[in-house]
């Protein structure tokens, strides 16, 4: 039994599918208010000044907040459908593809969300660990469900699977977040290229 880990935005994909999807969703008046709401943390987390991890949680409640879940989650289905598939870098569909066809599992660990994410891994038959909204009175929150997974994603991984069932892991990432789950693996993969 082997076991392939894949980061999904940067590394699966060639860009930030969340940013692009918040940018799709959010409505008039909140892009109107994106500038001063959440202009001063982009420029803070562009100069490594705060964390993606702070960024990704102040544009998240910026956006969700309030909103109808259903709603949302017909706007990340049709994201998924349309979008998506333009978004993947052919070369790593193919490494999928293949641990897929060596009979490995997969999991596709990401800080990204669900209600996307969800029906393109069914697609392609892989586990996911990402993050999850929280929805009150469908009514999404804001927040995510189980805190933010970005930098919990080891921890998530070990809630998932038995390491120790597995004779080989393999891990791809591209960024900080991704470093504790590459150290996980017996073959890491960082932006790309093979690290030892």
């Amino acid at each position: 039994m082997e076991l392939a880990l894949f980061d999904f935005d940067h590394t699966i994909t060639v860009c930030d599918t969340y940013s692009r999807f918040l940018r799709r969703v959010a409505t008039p008046e909140q892009r109107a208010q994106a500038w001063w709401r959440v202009g001063p943390w982009l420029l803070a987390y562009r100069l490594k000044l705060i964390s993606a991890t702070c960024i990704r949680r102040r544009v998240t409640a910026q956006v969700f907040s309030g909103r109808h879940a259903g709603e949302i989650a017909q706007m990340a289905s049709d994201y998924a459908r349309d979008h998506l598939p333009g978004m993947v870098r052919a070369e790593m569909l193919e490494q999928i593809q293949w641990h897929r066809a060596q009979g490995h599992t997969v999991a596709v660990v990401s800080a990204s969300i669900d209600l996307y994410l969800q029906s393109w891994c069914d697609q392609l038959g892989l586990q996911l660990i990402c993050n999850r909204l929280e929805v009150q009175d469908n009514r999404l929150t804001g927040r995510y469900a189980d805190g933010d997974c970005g930098p919990r994603k080891v921890a998530h991984i070990r809630r998932r699977f038995d390491l120790g069932a597995f004779q080989r892991i393999h891990a791809y990432g591209d960024s900080r977040e991704d470093r504790p789950m590459l150290a996980l693996a017996h073959e890491r993969w960082y932006r790309g290229r093979p690290v030892s």
